[in-house]
């Protein structure tokens, strides 16, 4: 038996299982050739490489098909390239005349048509680019021999152990087999993190060599409260895990009796909560009963999801059947959010030394003013069938505030133009990340509608600390005293103006946290779904007044274990 303890544990619970460990494939391109005497056997080795990937392709398109999953017809797109006759006679042709070995030619055919798909102007055509690279590493994979790691398809209970995950593995990763997941890279902000959270997977992040440590199929406790990871435990410590992972789960279904309650504090004080939401799936829009709201809706999933731009009308339609569920609550809809640590593998972003401080986020639409007006016009359009608010990521001046609402207006007067309906009484606000906005909340609350405290770059970029990187987390303080104070600035200056301001990082939902924002005079809060019964929980069994002396206090004291240890002493909050 080992013991691991290190990384973070983003996502409370306990994961039992056998390790799958799943690694990406990585192509390594050599330039080799063969004998003239072996270009028939080359040739045919290549169908029996196009075969097999055909197999695979088929097998997930089915799989997917089956759950009546759109993304089925991604894998249509594939097939098509896969048989695609002038790409086969350039493979061929570079066996029979060059001599080069079929996975050579793959390399040199697949890339001779990425490059010339990638110069067309045609945006629809670029968007193939992402579809060819793909299909080119498959084949590239199955001819070296390596099997296909795919999280859709696990047959028991499995610990996911990876380096990373990303949007696109876990669009098909099966809840029910997946335990718990381990990874070498994020932390508690990372979208792993918030997917686990979602899903309520047990999760343990930024164990740097991980998978050095853990073969494939090894029995695998994770223990995501205590941040342990326990490799081939003995049967004593394996009867005592059974029986924390039962207590466990009794004990969130005790808590989630609060679910459909209204968040009222014992002193009759409202509070909105809301929910973060990623694709306007069902699961999510059918949570509308006990929320008040989306506080966040993360519009960049719908694009990380998907291996071409999603059109307007794309977009419309996701939009307002989002809208249309919620009704007359508010829909906080983010515009696109890209850069630092989420990128688009259809969208040619330069390579940056700093990327989380680069051209990332509002930046990026504003450089891709086209591909922020479609989403913009088909915001617009869907806002007719609900309550649209219109919030703006990484907004650091009040130039870019005068910028959104510039592009805004033009937005507008092109709808106009078409005819194209749109309700003129939507809401537009900012979100507060980066502190030198806070520094002008002041003048930002006069020209906005509302704001939301991205709590999660606001950290980062408060305390200079890489938010993925797992050698500096210590440094990340969420709950520093100096987070508080620099939140309570943007929530004095916009309850001054009586314009709304909610948290929709992960600290609203947060046990410890969002007591205190509450304290400071925030009355909104949205978190992952699977945090709201929680929260509910503390806010039912408090008075507003005892929030309001919790975070008076804190404001005086100098470290963030001193919060940590205040609050929980005084609100009585459970690990």
């Amino acid at each position: 038996m080992k013991i691991i303890q290190k990384g973070n544990a983003v996502s409370k619970g306990i994961g039992i299982g056998k390790a799958y460990l799943y690694k990406q494939y990585t192509p390594r391109i050599v330039e080799s050739k063969i004998d003239n005497d072996l270009v028939a056997q080359e040739l045919l080795n290549y169908q029996k490489t196009k075969f097999q990937a055909e197999t695979e392709i088929q097998s997930i398109q089915s799989f997917l098909a089956q759950k009546n999953d759109e993304k089925a017809k991604i894998f249509q797109a594939h097939l098509d390239i896969l048989n695609d006759i002038a790409i086969a006679e350039e493979v061929e042709d570079k066996v029979k005349n060059d001599l080069y070995t079929y996975e050579y030619a793959v390399h040199l055919a697949y890339e001779m048509f990425i490059e010339m798909l990638s110069e067309v102007d045609d945006a629809l055509i670029k968007e193939r680019v992402a579809d060819l690279k793909d299909v080119k590493n498959r084949l590239l994979r199955i001819a070296s021999g390596v099997a296909e790691a795919n999280l859709s398809r696990l047959t028991e209970p499995s610990i996911v152990i990876a380096q990373d995950l990303y949007p696109s593995d876990t669009a098909t990763l099966d809840r029910t087999y997946v335990q718990a997941i381990v990874t070498e890279i994020g932390g508690v902000t990372s979208h792993t993190a918030i997917i686990a959270k979602s899903y309520e997977i047990p999760a343990v992040l930024g164990i740097d060599q991980i998978l050095d440590e853990i073969k494939h199929g090894e029995f695998v406790i994770v223990d995501a409260i205590s941040n342990k990871i326990i490799i081939s435990p003995d049967e004593v410590t394996l009867n005592t895990y059974l029986k924390k992972q039962q207590d466990f789960i009794a004990k969130r279904e005790v808590t989630k009796q609060y679910l459909s309650q209204k968040p009222v504090t014992k002193d009759k004080v409202k509070v909105e909560v809301s929910i973060n939401i990623g694709s306007a799936n069902k699961e999510e829009l059918d949570f509308e009963q006990y929320v008040d709201g989306v506080g966040l809706f993360r519009s960049e999933f719908l694009y990380m999801e998907e291996t071409e731009m999603p059109s307007e009308e794309k977009q419309f339609e996701i939009y307002k059947k989002a809208l249309s569920k919620f009704g007359e609550k508010p829909v906080i809809l983010r515009t696109l959010d890209i850069g630092g640590d989420k990128e688009l593998s259809y969208l040619e972003m330069p390579k940056e030394e700093n990327p989380f401080l680069g051209n990332r986020a509002i930046r990026l639409c504003f450089d891709h003013m086209d591909l922020f007006k479609t989403q913009l016009r088909a915001a617009l359009r869907a806002s007719v069938f609900g309550n649209l608010w219109l919030m703006f990521p990484m907004v650091g001046s009040m130039d870019d505030v005068y910028n959104i609402k510039k592009v805004i207006e033009d937005v507008k007067k092109e709808l106009e133009l078409k005819k194209q309906a749109f309700n003129p009484n939507f809401k537009t606000g900012v979100m507060i990340e980066i502190p030198s906005i806070i520094m002008v909340a002041d003048h930002v609350a006069k020209e906005v509608d509302f704001a939301s405290i991205g709590t999660n770059d606001l950290c980062q970029y408060l305390s200079a600390v890489d938010r993925m990187n797992p050698m500096v987390s210590k440094y990340y303080q969420s709950y520093s005293p100096s987070m508080f104070r620099m939140m309570k600035l943007a929530i004095d200056a916009f309850n001054h103006e009586h314009k709304p301001i909610s948290v929709c990082g992960e600290l609203g939902g947060d046990l410890v946290a969002a007591p205190v924002l509450l304290g400071l005079g925030m009355r909104k809060l949205s978190m992952s779904k699977t945090s709201v019964p929680a929260i509910k929980k503390v806010i039912i069994n408090h008075e507003m007044k005892q929030f309001e002396a919790v975070s008076k206090h804190i404001l005086t004291l100098k470290t963030e274990a001193e919060v940590i240890n205040y609050v929980k002493s005084q609100l009585n909050l459970e690990d």
